[in-house]
């Protein structure tokens, strides 16, 4: 579950925004610098961290527009918004072939597969996932704030659009790397150390 983390200003914004959607806004900020900072004190590489990066873009943003327009109706759109704009990130990422899971992956996997094509070829792929779940929720989630359906409804979205790409994550490497191994002719002890 190390992958969540990045996360987390995400989730502070979702809690907080009950309170008020520009303090929401500002807690995801705090939060996604803190934990920017926190990696840069740990010695970790603070390079290819699109989604760390477009996160703090985000609530910046979101913070001004929200402090001095706290009654524009962009707050009922927030989780479209918000998976809107990670569904940006995640695609771009995928672009400029910089999956943004692979920053997540490299805290779990050895340094001796992050360049092979295997490993870059499951980040893709899951990134993608991420990428697809992350659109479908931020059209759902606009659909139902434009037909004003209960909040049940954006809550169950919501969990569906973390929930599935979780459970994807979590089995495909597995797969994929019994393909390759499959394919390779390898036996699977050779590649245990690929993980993502």
């Amino acid at each position: 579950m190390n992958y969540l983390r990045s996360f987390i200003p995400w989730l502070v914004y979702a809690a907080v925004s009950a309170v008020g959607w520009q303090w929401g806004a500002l807690a995801g900020l705090v939060v996604s610098v803190a934990l920017l900072m926190a990696d840069r004190a740990a010695g970790l590489s603070l390079e290819s961290r699109l989604l760390e990066y477009g996160t703090i873009v985000y609530f910046a943003g979101l913070s001004a527009v929200a402090f001095t327009h706290p009654d524009s109706g962009l707050k009922d759109y927030g989780s479209a918004l918000s998976m809107g704009w990670l569904a940006l990130i995640a695609w771009v990422s995928i672009a400029v072939q910089r999956p943004f899971t692979m920053t997540i992956a490299r805290r779990m996997a050895p340094p001796e597969v992050w360049h092979t094509p295997l490993f870059r070829r499951i980040n893709v792929v899951i990134t993608a996932a991420w990428a697809l779940s992350f659109t479908l929720t931020a059209i759902a989630q606009a659909a139902i704030a434009a037909y004003g359906l209960d909040t049940v409804f954006s809550i169950l979205v919501q969990i569906a659009g973390f929930v599935l790409p979780v459970r994807f994550t979590a089995a495909y490497p597995d797969r994929a790397r019994a393909r390759f191994l499959r394919q390779s002719g390898q036996r699977l002890d050779v590649q245990e150390g690929l993980t993502s």
